[in-house]
């Protein structure tokens, strides 16, 4: 049971920071469907760096960089949606799908490309990141603490204060809810946009990197991750763009996802016999379950994925 809760928690912060970048951009009024690809480039440039940090590395230094490269990696690559959307008023639901297709593929070519730099008979798209991934993980007796959870619940409280306690995520909501109105008392709407798909990318790329060393030591880049984005889009419809309540709703997705680590593990569930493909499908049929009944309540953002014209009022 101890090994259940472990991978819930490692789990849920994925769902929750992933959810939380979803959440940021579309309280600004840019809905952001490109969460799975910023999470494959903020898990590339995670990779990367455990990857290429020598052995025998701080292991402060390793987790201090390897957060700040995936996040840099997301930030970056989330700047394609903002000039798209934000700057050309390009439809949003095409631009995050083509950067979902575009990230699995750009990093695809990028870790072949280095594997056949440093041995030409190497074309794997796998890189591995074992030496280095120890430095994450802190062991308290037969629980695995990994350094991500306590950034997540950080990043959770520090999303709550920001949005609803300072002025700054203030003025984010009102460009999300009534952009017209905040632009006529001098909020720059194209600014705090830019803000918010820019905070989006940086989360989006530190919940990549979380997800791809939750319980591996090496990553195939052909593989994506597994449709995770979209899965967090349905947290935080679920959650209601709230931060609370997304750390709800990821406990809950999390733990049916740390099942298929762990069913063979717990007795009655071993009994039953069911294929392990089962296990790995139930957050998706949960999410399926819970929009279904729950959709319809949901207030999202007002004016999300409205491009802003300026010259309307």
């Amino acid at each position: 049971m101890l090994l259940l809760f472990q991978y819930t928690i490692i789990f849920a912060s994925v769902l929750s920071l992933v959810a939380l970048a979803g959440c940021f951009s579309e309280h600004s009024g840019v809905i952001n469907l490109g969460l799975e690809g910023t999470m494959v480039m903020g898990a590339l440039g995670g990779a990367l760096t455990l990857n290429l940090l020598p052995t025998g590395t701080n292991a402060f230094v390793i987790v201090l960089l390897t957060i700040l490269a995936s996040m840099l990696f997301g930030m970056v690559y989330s700047t394609l949606l903002a000039v798209s959307a934000i700057n050309f008023r390009a439809n949003q639901t095409l631009i995050g799908t083509a950067m979902n297709m575009l990230a699995t593929a750009a990093a695809t070519v990028l870790v072949r490309a280095k594997n056949s730099a440093e041995n030409p008979n190497n074309v794997s798209t796998e890189l591995s990141y074992i030496a280095n991934k120890q430095a994450l993980i802190v062991k308290i007796g037969s629980f695995e603490f990994n350094w991500f959870m306590l950034l997540t619940i950080v990043i959770l409280v520090a999303s709550y204060v920001i949005l609803y306690k300072t002025r700054f995520g203030l003025r984010l909501m009102a460009c999300g809810e009534n952009p017209q109105a905040a632009d006529s008392v001098g909020i720059n709407v194209f600014k705090m946009r830019w803000a918010g798909v820019l905070i989006s990318g940086l989360l989006g790329g530190l919940g990549g990197i979380v997800y791809i060393t939750a319980g591996v030591s090496s990553w195939k880049f052909e593989n994506g991750v597994s449709g995770y984005g979209f899965l967090a889009l349905a947290v935080m419809i679920f959650g209601q763009w709230e931060p609370k309540k997304i750390a709800l709703a990821a406990l809950l997705f999390g733990f049916f996802r740390a099942l298929s680590y762990v069913y063979t593990g717990i007795g009655f569930l071993a009994s039953l016999n069911i294929s392990s493909t089962i296990y790995v499908m139930l957050p998706y049929i949960i999410s399926l379950v819970v929009l279904a009944f729950t959709s319809k309540n949901s207030r999202a953002p007002k004016a999300e994925g409205i491009p802003y014209d300026k010259g309307q009022r």
